[in-house]
């Protein structure tokens, strides 16, 4: 079988940032894949289960009311738990989505109430929310994004 192309990335190189993992087409239909990654593999720990998930339904809520909704397919972590992949319609570059993305950041950051989808009705596994920690490290990979703007991997 092929090697799938997030298995291309040289982990041990890859430090937080936003990268376009994949673009795949179709017909005519492009779909990006962004890779938001906001640990460095292997060497800081992994984003606790509670927090990702607190993320992903923060996150997946701002990018499906946001500007550019209509682009959005999906919003959820890597199953590393080292980061996020967005995927969107449109053949995109990470410069073209960095404003949404710092923007979804700062509505995490600010996000005070009940999450949104966590009820036994909405999720499989509600009661698993920290919203502290889910600022915690979104706050960090805003931080991370502000300063070093990386977009293109280290091969």
């Amino acid at each position: 079988m092929d090697k799938i192309a997030s298995f291309q990335v040289n982990h041990l190189n890859l430090l937080p940032g936003l990268y376009v993992s994949r673009k795949d087409q179709k017909d005519q239909l492009i779909v990006t894949t962004f890779d938001l990654r906001f640990t460095t593999p292997n060497v800081e720990p992994v984003i606790d289960s509670a927090a990702i998930h607190t993320i992903e339904h923060l996150g997946a809520t701002f990018l499906r009311n946001s500007k550019q909704k209509e682009d959005v397919i999906y919003f959820g972590p890597m199953g590393c738990r080292t980061g996020f992949y967005l995927v969107m319609f449109g053949s995109k570059e990470p410069t073209e989505i960095y404003q949404l993305i710092i923007e979804m950041c700062e509505y995490i950051i600010s996000f005070e109430g009940k999450i949104p989808g966590a009820t036994a009705q909405e999720c499989g596994n509600y009661l698993e929310q920290n919203l502290p920690m889910a600022q915690y490290y979104i706050k960090k990979y805003r931080d991370e994004l502000l300063q070093n703007k990386r977009f293109v991997y280290v091969r």
